[in-house]
């Protein structure tokens, strides 16, 4: 199993579309509780949210797609751009550390 960051930007004015699937979008993260290290909305220097980040398990950057094409919040196009990228969690208090 590997690790992926999944990083996405909204489109402009997506923040409607984001309130009204946010419902659907938790129940889906919660059913899936188990795929995700973390998740979480990105926020712009005023509170606005402006993306999501995501750092999943996978076996490959497919599956990882896939996590994120359940996603309610893709079904609704809200994200204009997605990254997904295979990461290493190599230092920090989250990992009780340092790898090396």
């Amino acid at each position: 199993m590997k690790i992926f960051a999944i990083y996405c930007t909204d489109k402009p004015d997506s923040a409607q579309k984001r309130q009204e699937t946010r419902d659907a979008h938790f129940a889906h993260i919660e059913a899936t509780l188990a795929n995700f290290c973390i998740a979480g909305p990105l926020r712009d220097e005023k509170g606005a949210t402006t993306g999501s980040l995501l750092i999943v398990k996978a076996q490959d950057a497919d599956e990882a797609r896939k996590y994120l094409e359940a996603d309610p919040y893709f079904d609704a196009a809200i994200w204009a751009d997605i990254r997904i990228t295979e990461f290493i969690p190599a230092a920090g208090d989250w990992i009780g550390g340092k790898i090396w």
